[in-house]
């Protein structure tokens, strides 16, 4: 395993680091360790709905009205 040694930390970042380590019944290292784990490796992903919001308004209803066409019914594709 390999060593980090970060410098120069905000004292409320260390506070907030050691509270939220209390919470959790760690200490300040292992949720170090868990909160790099959890943001590195684990990159949260967009849900359907985000995904579905994040598609750009192209055009209007009609603009995609469908045209029903009078196809063989036994030609199959």
């Amino acid at each position: 395993m390999a060593n980090l040694i970060v410098r120069n930390i905000d004292e409320a970042i260390v506070q907030a680091l050691k509270q939220r380590a209390s919470r959790n019944g760690l200490s300040a290292e292992a949720e170090h360790r868990k909160i790099l784990a959890k943001v590195l490796l684990h990159p949260p992903q967009k849900s359907f709905a985000e995904v579905l919001l994040s598609i750009p308004a192209v055009g209007e209803d009609e603009d995609f009205k469908r045209v029903e066409e009078d196809a063989p019914r036994d030609v199959f594709l």
